[in-house]
This record gives C-alpha cells, sequence and structure tokens, in this order.
C-alpha cells in the first residue's frame, strides 16, 4: 500500500502541472481538467516519490509536477509493476498501460542536470472506474477478478504503402484476424522498408507498453531493403526459432518459395515477436500455423504455471 503524495494539474500542455489538494478521475478520461487527459491509453501519469527524493538528492530542487506528473506515489516501486496491473485510489481504479516513455526533445530539468527521470520511471494509466481523489489518499495494488486479456501490436513494412502509394492490406488483416481471437490489439503501424525505425518501435513496445505479441508483415524477403529480420534479431534477447520454422515448413507445401522467407522470431522481454510475409493471404496461411500454439507459449512469458508435458 502507498500513498499519494502530491495530484498534478495543468490546463496546457508542455507546462509544469501544479498541486492540488484534490481531483477528480474521470473513467477512461483522466483528470478533469488536465491537458493530458482524453480517450487514449497515457490519461494519467505516475511517478514514485522516492525516485524524486534520489534526484533532489543530487541538487536538483524540482516540485511536485515538474516532470509533468499526475500523481506522485510513495511505497510503491512504480516503474517495477507490469503493464495490466490495477491501482485502486478510494472508489478510483486505474490501468497500467505504458512504463516509461520517448523523450523527443529535453527538458529544462535535463537541460539543467543534464538527466530527466521521467522517460525511464514514469508510468501511465487509464482510468477504469472514475472517483475523487485527496492528497494523502492511499493507494494500492489491486487484484484482477479476471486474467488480463492479450495484448498485441501489428507492424506493417512497405515502402508503397508508407508513401500513400499503395493500400495497406495485410496490417489490417493481421490485426482484425487477432482480434477475432480475443486479443486486444494496441496499437497498428505502417513503416518503410527501413531498419532504424523499426527497431525503435520494436524497442518502445516491448519496453514501454509491453504487449504479448507482436508481428510484423513485410520485409522477409531476398530484395536489398528487405531488412526486417536483421531489425528483430537486433532487438531480441532470446531466440525463438521453432515459430518461424513451423511457417516455413507449412507454407513449403503450398509454394516452394516459401524456402526464401528469412523471417524470424525472438523474444524481448516478455514479448514474442514473428516475423510474417507481405501478402495477406501468406499472413493468414502463417498465422494458420501458430495462432492455436500461442496462449500456451505468452502464458509462459507472462510466468504462469504452465503444464509443458502434454
Amino acid at each position: 500500500m502507498g500513498k499519494i503524495i502530491a495530484i498534478c494539474l495543468s490546463a496546457a500542455r508542455g507546462v509544469h502541472k501544479q498541486p492540488q489538494a484534490s481531483a477528480v478521475l474521470e473513467k477512461d478520461w483522466g483528470l478533469r481538467g488536465d491537458a493530458h487527459a482524453g480517450h487514449w491509453h497515457r490519461q494519467v501519469s505516475l511517478l514514485s516519490a522516492e525516485e524524486v527524493a534520489a534526484f533532489n538528492a543530487r541538487g536538483a530542487a524540482v516540485q511536485p509536477g515538474a516532470f509533468g506528473e499526475n500523481l506522485l506515489v510513495e511505497g510503491i516501486d512504480l516503474r517495477r509493476l507490469p503493464v495490466g496491473t490495477l491501482l485502486g485510489c478510494g472508489d478510483a481504479v486505474l490501468e497500467l498501460t505504458q512504463i516509461g516513455k520517448e523523450c523527443h526533445s529535453h527538458c529544462a530539468i535535463y537541460k539543467r542536470m543534464g538527466d530527466c527521470i521521467m522517460p525511464r520511471e514514469g508510468v501511465f494509466a487509464r482510468v477504469l472506474t472514475g472517483g475523487e481523489i485527496r492528497t494523502g489518499d492511499a493507494i494500492g495494488i489491486l487484484p484482477r477478478s479476471a486474467p488480463f486479456p492479450f495484448q498485441a501490436a501489428v507492424i506493417t513494412l512497405s515502402d508503397r504503402c508508407a508513401a500513400g502509394e499503395r493500400e495497406d492490406k495485410s496490417g489490417p488483416a493481421v490485426a482484425a484476424r487477432l482480434q477475432q481471437a480475443g486479443y486486444t490489439v494496441i496499437e497498428q503501424l505502417l513503416l518503410p522498408d527501413e531498419r532504424e525505425p523499426l527497431e525503435r518501435q520494436l524497442i518502445r513496445l516491448c519496453d514501454q507498453r509491453q504487449p504479448d505479441l507482436i508481428l510484423t508483415t513485410g520485409g522477409t524477403g531476398f530484395a536489398p531493403r528487405d531488412v526486417t529480420p536483421e531489425a528483430t534479431r537486433a532487438v531480441a534477447e532470446r531466440d525463438a526459432p521453432g515459430i518461424a520454422e513451423a511457417i516455413r515448413a507449412a507454407s513449403m507445401r503450398i509454394t516452394p518459395r516459401a524456402m526464401l522467407s528469412r523471417a524470424v522470431s525472438v523474444i524481448r522481454g516478455k514479448t514474442l515477436i514473428v516475423n510474417l510475409p507481405g501478402s495477406p493471404k501468406a499472413c493468414m496461411e502463417s498465422m494458420d500455423v501458430f495462432l492455436d500454439q500461442l496462449p500456451h507459449a505468452l502464458a509462459l512469458l507472462r510466468g504462469a504455471p504452465q503444464d509443458c508435458g502434454r
């Protein structure tokens, strides 16, 4: 159990938030009157008071709200909580949706101190149940009445689609198939066939949004700009070759050109990443191979006990 040390709001983005004695959390919106509230996954930002105290011990002298946090919380190591954790404060319930954030431009704190803790220590949540909160209120982790649904992201790699010269049909088809199977698709991205942007997005998704599964489509062949496997291997922490091998084996029964696929399957953190071909038909055929086996694999990645001997 922790405690809310400060509640901070701002009417505009890009400015320090100001402490308030109390505020209202609105369902699927955020803190009433805060500029960052809205129908998205980062409705409320939280930061551990212990991290701010350690930063101030280095001479930072920052006040509550200076990092843009809505809630400054004492007694909970927020950065170590997984996405999907429920936090309760009075009648209000928050669900963690992201750990850390990208820093696109250095803030005044970074320019003064050469560091800022919000990108690595801040966490974000959406409001599941609204209610009034006050400074000094207790806040704690709540048990789930049902398992957290598997979450997935889909990334299409295509120069022509990214340039608007051709409609992306593979990405939406993959996302729809996942949704039909019960997955929550948290992001769909469309990128050109370039290694660096894909690596950056894979790292961001795995480390911050922590989906159970990422499926990429396209960029797995022999063409000079087909670099999806290289980008995927670059971010991998563990190999999971069996899925890619099974897709190639099954696809060989459809077309001998399946031997030309360089697709890989790997693990980063608790996220499984699988490369799929570029065509919608080939994507569906590939998903036929492994989709039924994923719940067992993803539960293992989450750390849930499973009987692997069956």
